[in-house]
């Protein structure tokens, strides 16, 4: 298969571009850099040049391939309108990947957060959230998924709050680059808040295995570890880095200080019966003793 990917030389973009080459696909990358044209090249793909932002080059990537993979996001958490500008400007590139697939009956794997759900681990059945600070993006899949009725073998891959390789990736590495900014591995409200999480490996295993197998308009988890509390990531980042782990102010976090508050946990055990994925690389615990000081 033929896959066109946005974020092909990001975190898990990376590993999947492996991922995909190594079972016998050829990839198409979204570079908007030479750097990233190089690296796409570099790892067995071709590249077509062009950023998030423009919605013809998307078009054209995905009316060209035999299946499309969206990635990619702008991960500017700096302020609630920068988040809100990095929301707007991936729903559109979503809208128009998917538009260029109507009818094709070809397959399309986006991407999300795992919900958030009260007093137990979320599931693949919960919604998505369509309010806060990131709802425009919980609506955006929710249309994009809507387009199974329009010919379009289209699936979500959520994602948990940390994707981590080396240590390296997700909310827990904002925790990290924070860390070293202050000098304090800081976590907010009482720590016992959990995240779940994956590595970018098996991630990336499962965004391939949605591409193959997933049926039009489901949703799946990439959650290895249900959750582990914020304190005791804290405290391994911490540790590692020879810093001292504690509560800070809230508004260390910026705009995603309400995320980072929520107790989260989520469930995968749908995904891995369903569509036989079993992650096998370190958890995050375990990854982040790869850290430097």
């Amino acid at each position: 298969m033929r896959v066109f990917v946005t974020g092909a030389t990001g975190l898990i973009g990376s590993a999947l571009m492996d991922e995909l080459i190594r079972h016998g696909h050829s990839v198409i990358g979204l570079a908007r850099s030479e750097a990233s044209t190089r690296a796409i090249e570099a790892a067995g793909g071709k590249a077509l040049p062009g950023a998030l932002a423009d919605l013809n080059v998307l078009r054209m990537g995905a009316a060209a391939a035999d299946g499309v993979i969206h990635l990619a996001f702008a991960n500017d958490f700096s302020s609630p309108d920068a988040l809100a500008r990095s929301v707007a400007e991936e729903s559109a590139a979503m809208a128009a990947l998917g538009d260029a697939l109507i009818g094709s009956d070809r397959p399309m794997v986006t991407v999300s957060g795992t919900p958030l759900t009260a007093g137990r681990p979320s599931t693949e059945a919960d919604p998505l959230p369509t309010d806060g600070p990131v709802g425009g993006r919980g609506r955006a899949v929710e249309a994009i998924l809507a387009l199974a009725r329009s010919g379009v073998r289209v699936s979500a891959v959520r994602l948990p709050r940390t994707v981590h390789n080396k240590g390296n990736g997700g909310f827990a590495g904002l925790l990290t680059k924070i860390a070293r900014q202050r000098g304090v591995s800081g976590y907010p409200g009482t720590g016992a808040q959990r995240w779940p999480a994956v590595h970018a490996l098996d991630a990336a295993a499962l965004f391939r295995i949605a591409l193959e197998q997933a049926e039009a308009g489901t949703s799946w988890h990439a959650v290895a570890d249900e959750g582990d509390k914020v304190g005791d990531i804290a405290a391994v980042i911490g540790r590692r880095l020879g810093i001292p782990a504690q509560a800070v102010d809230d508004s260390v976090f910026g705009p995603l200080a309400p995320i980072f508050l929520a107790d989260q946990p989520s469930s995968s055990a749908l995904t891995r019966k369903l569509l036989g994925w079993s992650p096998k690389h370190p958890s995050l615990l375990s990854d982040l003793e790869n850290l430097q000081p």
